[in-house]
């Protein structure tokens, strides 16, 4: 059964205003492995169940197309939606209010392999997801030379949920989920489980690892550049993540 994954994170000596500071790591972290800008930011006061206070989505602005005897024209510049995607620029919009009973929910993209399009599903809060589009306009950055177009595995958006937790949000919630907390949605793209046990293909054997490594790849960079006192990687209901990947990677093997 999917269950969803998570990457808490605590910092020694944190005080509130240190949280600007922290999600802005995290996300530079993150858009080494996924998407360079955030798509959307959300502020919560006291706990999940109230409204945001704040909210803003930021909208990709398509390249128009041209005709291919089109003479060179100057670079147009940046709208101002992709300017304040800017990592440093949503945070600072986003924590401009900055109070010791509110979270901050930033939203980004990376590519995952998958088998199909995500099915819709909840977020923490029971509200509907509908599935990221393949039209992402990210979705070039990592797409490797041997992406089979006839292949059922695809490089498909996933959306990855970061948090940042005011000492007093949620009766202290961030002593169980961190000062900072990564929200990687349902652990599928990861631990694919088939039917009765069935031996997955080389195709799926192989997209899974890469999954894996990605994953794997962004915790080792935020433990080696966010200046954390502690991390733990866990899934929602409580089994353990470690042993999932570990047979995982044995079936690949």
């Amino acid at each position: 059964m999917a269950d969803r994954l998570y990457l808490s994170l605590w910092y020694p000596n944190f005080r509130l205003e240190m949280l600007p500071s922290a999600l802005s790591g995290v996300l530079r972290q993150f858009a080494t492995v996924g998407a360079k800008r955030v798509s959307a930011a959300s502020a919560y006061p006291i706990n999940f169940t109230e409204p945001p206070t704040y909210q803003r989505i930021y909208v990709d602005t398509p390249h128009a197309a041209v005709a291919p005897d089109t003479p060179p024209i100057a670079p147009s510049v940046p709208s101002i939606e992709a300017t304040d995607s800017i990592i440093e620029a949503a945070v600072a919009e986003a924590t401009e209010q900055l109070h010791d009973d509110m979270a901050y929910e930033f939203e980004m993209r990376w590519q995952l392999w998958s088998p199909e399009v995500p099915p819709t599903t909840s977020d923490r809060l029971g509200r509907p997801i509908a599935s990221d589009s393949d039209s992402d306009p990210d979705a070039d950055f990592d797409r490797p030379v041997f992406d089979d177009s006839d292949s059922l595995w695809k490089l498909r958006p996933h959306t990855v949920r970061i948090l940042g937790f005011g000492p007093n949000f949620d009766m202290a919630g961030y002593e169980q989920n961190g000062h900072v907390l990564v929200d990687f949605g349902l652990d599928t793209p990861w631990v694919l489980e088939t039917l009765e046990d069935k031996a997955l293909d080389f195709a799926a054997q192989l997209h899974i690892q890469q999954n894996v490594e990605k994953l794997l790849a962004f915790t080792l960079l935020v433990e080696k550049n966010c200046g954390i006192s502690s991390r733990l990687l866990w899934t929602e209901s409580g089994d353990p993540l470690a042993e999932k990947l570990i047979a995982r990677l044995q079936r690949v093997h």
